[in-house]
């Protein structure tokens, strides 16, 4: 992901078309990416947004939680991390103590050999913390996971509290198996939900509570199979009823048992597909903006999943930035480029999970940095080359000759190997939104992770759990269940029991990451413009959908709000 040359054709109006180095399709340099290139003294990029997307992405760590032993003292940490990469895991608060020095880890820049395998052989030896986040309690089995309490086997989370299976949730409480969701409690199999309570089964409310199978509806309560629903209740498959009838016709269904979920998510997502009304996009209060999922952002383009941001440019889940260029997982950040897992970071280029760090490029797990380049697990550090120490002057005209040699060989503006990156693209992030097949992603570049289930003596098959949560008794807990699916082992905690006993929902029979994946694919499909028409007033729209969802009324924003809202 560099600057090599590549076919480059010229307009009048400013636009580049270039073919991209991956997949050889052309793709345009607009105007405003130069700005930004430009100003970050970086070179034009080789590859296609999409293709620079999947590259990212293919950073950041989706994993199977592992246990393991810290390197430094021994201690049973749980991680994300796999057994391939090939630095050293320390324990996240041993990490950022003074029990070890990355200073010990500082080399000499040698002019003789491209600099970024330099940076390589230093990654390889600098020891890396076995999870992210901090201002936990009873988080273990979690990462990504901040200022939280009581999560288990969750990702992505901040200010959530027993929580299990989240993944990209904030503020939410007391649920089970909920997907990029804020603010929702009591809560169960729900995906891209706000502030909602006791809401199942569903896909894209707002201000909901006490209900199941809903898609597209907002403040809403005591509602079954519905969509596009505005400020109603006791309604089933979108037909109102007194309160009254609405409880004896919601009696009927017996939805303890899993045979008739599954048959009501078969007949809901066929509602989704042919009854329902979907807006050209999923944005809220974007203003002069391009992308999807945005919210209360300005100026930016090709973004998704990127909320309260301003002036951000082929960017993939993140808040509160503003002048971002090709990042994932950034937040609080500013003029910053080709950066993974950022934040609160200003002025930075190349950087790679790092925190509060400014004005560098080519960090790896580096925190409250500044003028630093090429480092790797440096904490409140300034003017370092390669984790080595140089006073202002030393360090300013070293960077100067690095970047001049890294120019020259074609070098700077790349980003890091995809051979160094932590995980194989089957348990990255890329394999969540631009799923590849191992042979794919070997031509890619990436690494790709091969697994052992462990073997268990006393396990049983998904597929043999009880159909209904009251046919479950409590030695359920002390049994490994086969996952179907994926071939892995997972097992049900006495909370989790406790859970669905409560709500009334029978045990889950796959994997609960298989469970998350299967949330999380439609968004895979709504991540590229289409050229569509409006289902209503016929006009032409660019929409979200691609035609793997099957959504026959696509809509226009104004038919939409005429219709729905």
């Amino acid at each position: 992901m560099g600057n090599q040359e590549t076919k480059t054709t010229s307009t009048s109006s400013g636009f580049s078309t270039r073919q991209c180095q991956n997949c050889k399709k052309d793709f345009i340099i607009e105007p405003d990416d130069f700005a930004f290139y430009e100003k970050m003294d970086l070179p034009m990029p080789i590859m296609c947004p999409e293709c620079r997307m999947k590259y990212l992405l293919a950073f950041w760590v989706f994993g199977r939680f592992r246990i393991a032993k810290s390197a430094l003292s021994g201690k049973t940490i749980i991680t994300v991390i796999p057994e391939s990469a090939p630095f050293p895991i320390y324990e996240r608060s041993e990490f950022v103590s003074d029990a070890w020095d990355p200073l010990t880890y500082g080399k000499d820049y040698n002019a003789s050999r491209p600099f970024i395998e330099q940076l390589v052989e230093l990654q390889s030896k600098v020891p890396h913390p076995h999870q992210c986040g901090v201002k936990n309690l009873n988080c273990d089995w979690t990462d990504d996971v901040w200022e939280s309490k009581d999560a288990y086997l969750t990702r992505s989370a901040a200010n959530v509290e027993s929580i299990i299976y989240g993944y990209r949730i904030v503020n939410c409480k007391n649920s089970v198996d909920i997907t990029y969701s804020f603010d929702v409690e009591r809560s169960y199999d729900c995906v891209y939900c706000f502030k909602s309570y006791n809401l199942k089964y569903s896909f894209n409310c707002r201000d909901c509570m006490d209900s199941l199978f809903l898609y597209d509806c907002r403040n809403c309560h005591d509602c079954f199979m519905c969509w596009n629903l505005r400020n109603q209740k006791y309604c089933i498959l979108n037909q109102q009823y007194s309160k009254e009838e609405y409880e004896k016709k919601f009696k009927e269904y017996n939805l303890k048992s899993r045979a008739v979920i599954e048959e009501l998510k078969k007949e809901f997502w066929q509602h989704i597909r042919q009854d329902a009304v979907h807006r050209e996009n999923y944005n809220l209060l974007a203003v002069n903006s391009r992308g999807n999922f945005l919210a209360n952002s300005k100026n930016c383009y090709h973004c998704y999943f990127w909320e309260e941001s301003e002036n951000c440019r082929h960017c993939f889940r993140g808040f509160q930035s503003k002048e971002i260029i090709d990042s994932v997982g950034g937040f609080h950040r500013e003029k910053c480029i080709l950066g993974v897992q950022d934040g609160y970071g200003y002025n930075t280029s190349c950087s790679l999970y790092t925190t509060n760090c400014r004005y560098s490029s080519y960090l790896d797990n580096c925190e409250e940095c500044e003028y630093c380049f090429g480092c790797v697990g440096l904490r409140k550090k300034k003017y370092c080359v390669l984790n080595k120490q140089y006073s202002k002057e030393e360090y300013e005209s070293l960077v100067e000759k690095i970047k001049s040699d890294m120019k020259e060989r074609g070098e700077w503006g790349k980003f890091f190997p995809l051979s160094v990156a932590y995980c194989g693209y089957n348990i990255s992030l890329a394999q969540l939104m631009y799923p590849m097949a191992k042979e794919e992603a070997l031509k890619f570049g990436a690494k790709w992770e091969e697994t052992i289930e462990p073997h268990y003596e006393n396990i049983i098959s998904g597929d043999d759990l009880p159909d209904a949560i009251d046919q479950v008794s409590d030695d359920i807990t002390r049994q490994r269940i086969l996952c179907p699916e994926t071939k892995l082992s997972y097992n049900i905690t006495k909370d989790e029991l406790s859970f669905y006993r409560e709500h009334g929902i029978p045990l889950p029979n796959r994997h609960f990451d298989w469970r998350t994946l299967e949330r999380f694919k439609p968004f895979s499909y709504m991540i590229k413009p289409q050229k569509g028409i409006c289902y209503n007033c016929k006009k032409e729209v660019e929409h979200y959908y691609a035609p793997e969802l099957g959504f026959e009324k696509i809509a226009c924003l104004e038919c939409y709000q005429r219709e729905v809202a």
